[in-house]
């Protein structure tokens, strides 16, 4: 039976990327695998997807009587239906260690960089496996998508020398200028559904007990989301209703600003306060030098929320 490599919930293009490398990697270390996606592919990833040629992963979204391999997550509130009705075969991650365990031994790959992508890069290496040219491109991507091509504070030299080594593999001559045709495409929002941008990139998380989501859009430009605002504030007022949260936040990310504006709903808004040491005004608060949800969001109201 195949195992199937799978991202976490509202897949992003690291998400995406790293369930078909790692399906690849593993099939040609003689474990069958298949790479699967609990939902839809965004229009980041459909642009890399097509760029490169690379089919899209199958939807799964149920982990009874099948044989998994996590990436780009370890949370159980992020992860398969029924995780516990499967077996985890290994995790492949690049954010702190979730709630998700297992009774038996696992493989385990993570590490504190910018993206699944980059260890990625390092497990071909460390089997003796050569990269497809295809599979190359596509990492390349998610690496500069999750770093905001090496903006944001979650970059280390690791992500960057994987980036040189894999531009190399994949043809690709300017780094740069892919980056920019990649956040272009992430920013075109006009004409989608505004439920489809707030999930665009979500993710929930368990605080302590307290449920909390926070998404993020990332734009080249602010402006672009300023006739949406109003809109997304709604929509993240129904979506904390629906899932019974505590509080949803959403990250609009101007990545040439170098900032985020968060949107906030919430059942104790003084959390963003406790937080960051910044006073919204109304439900929004401007954060400059916020680029990441991973390194500069969560770690701070999960403080706030565990004291």
């Amino acid at each position: 039976m195949a195992a199937y490599v799978v991202g976490h919930k509202n897949p992003d293009t690291d998400s995406i990327t790293a369930a078909i490398a790692v399906a690849d990697l593993m099939t040609k270390r003689g474990i069958e695998a298949v790479a699967a996606a609990q939902g839809k592919t965004n229009p980041e990833t459909d642009f890399v997807l097509g760029k490169f040629g690379v089919k899209a992963p199958e939807i799964v979204t149920d982990a009874t009587d099948k044989k998994i391999i996590l990436v780009d997550h370890s949370d159980l509130a992020q992860s398969l239906e029924n995780l516990s009705k499967g077996e985890i075969l290994g995790v492949v991650d690049h954010h702190k260690l979730g709630d998700v365990t297992t009774p038996n031994p696992l493989e385990m790959w993570v590490w504190p960089v910018g993206c699944t992508g980059t260890i990625i890069s390092s497990m071909y290496d460390f089997y003796g496996i050569e990269m497809p040219k295809a599979i190359a491109g596509i990492v390349l991507c998610a690496i500069l998508s999750d770093t905001v091509m090496f903006k944001s504070p979650t970059c280390t030299p690791e992500d960057k020398k994987a980036c040189d080594k894999l531009a190399k593999i994949a043809g690709v001559t300017d780094m740069m200028a892919l980056g920019m045709e990649m956040f272009k495409v992430k920013s075109a929002v006009d004409g989608t559904p505004i439920r489809d941008l707030v999930y665009r990139d979500y993710k929930d998380f368990n605080m302590s007990g307290t449920g909390v989501g926070i998404g993020q859009l990332e734009v080249v430009d602010l402006s672009i989301l300023d006739k949406y605002k109003a809109e997304l504030q709604a929509d993240i007022v129904k979506v904390k209703a629906e899932k019974g949260l505590h509080s949803v936040f959403l990250l609009l990310t101007d990545i040439m600003k170098e900032g985020s504006e968060m949107l906030i709903a919430s059942d104790d808004p003084s959390v963003v306060e406790k937080a960051f040491g910044l006073k919204p005004e109304g439900t929004s608060v401007w954060m400059p030098g916020v680029m990441s949800r991973k390194k500069d969001v969560v770690p701070k109201f999960e403080k706030v929320f565990g004291a």
